[in-house]
């Protein structure tokens, strides 16, 4: 099934619609403050993106571009995007909607960096995501995966590692 990605407005109906998965509380996925510190009405630069059902909002992520300068883990530095606080609400897991957010990322072509969260390694992995090899002073106790579009293996571990 195909899903229409969009980015989402940088407004008060985003926040409430925010407001309603249920992992909003917990801090590692709580987009509330980045939505609140940005909040320009219907700022049209806005790094969420989301799939709606209907009129409900039923799946987001934020995307962000960085700048080649901050490139530590592709060969051959260059701008990257850095996915985070990938959700979907309960109800409508297991039905691509997560897929769809992760392949519209991918079609912008360009390098992605992801920290995973705990449990989910093995949907990343499906997405064509690796791991990279762990640095402590780089990635400060968080354990990055990494895609793409370029490099068939970009800095990653082997296989060994569960």
């Amino acid at each position: 099934m195909e899903y229409k990605v969009e980015r989402l407005l940088v407004n008060f109906k985003t926040l409430e619609e925010f407001k309603k998965f249920k992992e909003y509380g917990i801090q590692e996925l709580s987009m509330l403050d980045d939505l609140e510190g940005n909040i320009i009405e219907n700022d049209s630069q806005s790094p969420f993106y989301g799939i709606f059902y209907g009129d409900k909002l039923v799946a987001r992520m934020s995307l962000y571009k960085r700048n080649a300068k901050f490139d530590q883990y592709f060969d051959n530095s260059r701008d990257f995007l850095v996915l985070w606080k990938l959700e979907v609400l309960p109800n409508y897991q297991k039905k691509g909607y997560g897929k769809a957010l992760v392949e519209f990322a991918k079609s912008l072509n360009m390098p992605i960096k992801t920290n995973p969260r705990v449990h989910s390694q093995d949907f990343w992995k499906k997405m064509g995501f690796s791991a990279v090899s762990y640095d402590m002073e780089r990635d400060f106790g968080e354990n990055p995966l990494i895609w793409s579009p370029f490099d068939k293996q970009a800095t990653t571990e082997t296989d060994t590692e569960e």
